[in-house]
């Protein structure tokens, strides 16, 4: 256990970024799930948009990499077209 004041600060503040963190990918994993699960139908479109938006913005926050979030995009736009 940290003995000093700012160390403590730190695993405090660690813990609510860990948090934050992985709402932010569950939330993203929910889109995508979304955006899946709406394939074949009309609104696949903005459910393809709001993932993709969700995903843009975990890169912003820095959670997902660019390229990873590029390649998850890349992803859900070919799934989109094959489907349409």
């Amino acid at each position: 256990m940290a003995n000093h004041k700012s160390a403590i600060k730190r695993i405090r503040q660690t813990a609510t970024r860990t948090k934050r963190n992985t709402d932010r990918i569950s939330r993203i994993k929910t889109f995508i799930k979304k955006f899946i699960s709406s394939l074949g139908s009309p609104e696949a479109a903005s459910a393809f948009s709001s993932a993709q938006s969700e995903i843009q913005k975990g890169v912003s926050k820095g959670v997902l990499h660019k390229n990873a979030a590029s390649r998850k995009v890349a992803r859900l736009s070919k799934l989109l077209k094959k489907s349409a």
